[in-house]
């Protein structure tokens, strides 16, 4: 499957600015993580992964994970692939009331169960910022807004944090690195928006 490929299925399905510009920068920060990881020659499957994770939850919020088999089954997409995106709900149950049981297993699909909601809460920091950008944010900063449970309240500290111990890692590891690939990966997911809005 080509980047190409992907992108058209997530524009089919999705139309909001909000959620497209969730999946690009979730796409380019698994690719980042891809390179800083050793999986360089993977780093387009990665990326495929990331921008596909959430393909259902604009149509289909109530169904997240669950939709998301059909849609990309329907387009073609390998099982694989499939299997990636619907891990990232592992342990979760929906509003449904269906229980994701897909289990996180290669390191890609542990890096994007850690990594998502984590980018979301870095994401709404950085607006919070006089820059409006990641660029000048430190760890510590990261760190307090991480601390305040009101603070992007909708990002969950506990997939997070599950998702760093899936990893081998302690929470401030996956802080630090997922806010340096946002911060690497700013300037490309702001030029593609900017063309998809131009």
């Amino acid at each position: 499957m080509t980047r190409e490929e992907a992108y058209k299925i997530l524009t089919k399905y999705n139309k909001e600015h909000f959620h497209i510009q969730h999946a690009i920068t979730v796409e380019n920060v698994m690719m980042w993580f891809a390179d800083k990881l050793g999986y360089g020659d993977e780093k387009e499957h990665w990326g495929i992964v990331g921008m596909l994770h959430d393909v259902d939850f604009e149509m289909y919020p109530k169904e997240h994970c669950v939709k998301a088999r059909e849609l990309l089954k329907n387009e073609g997409v390998d099982d694989s692939i499939i299997h990636s995106v619907i891990s990232h709900g592992y342990g979760m149950t929906m509003e449904c009331g269906v229980t994701i049981t897909e289990e996180p297993t290669h390191e890609m699909e542990k890096v994007l169960f850690a990594s998502d909601e984590l980018t979301g809460l870095i994401w709404s920091a950085s607006l919070m910022r006089p820059s409006k950008s990641t660029k000048d944010m430190e760890l510590k900063s990261l760190k307090k807004k991480y601390k305040d449970k009101k603070f992007a309240a909708g990002c969950s500290r506990d997939v997070i944090e599950k998702g760093a111990t899936m990893l081998g890692w302690d929470l401030d590891k996956l802080l630090e690195l997922t806010l340096t690939a946002m911060k690497d990966t700013e300037d490309e997911i702001t030029s593609e928006l900017s063309a998809i809005t131009a």
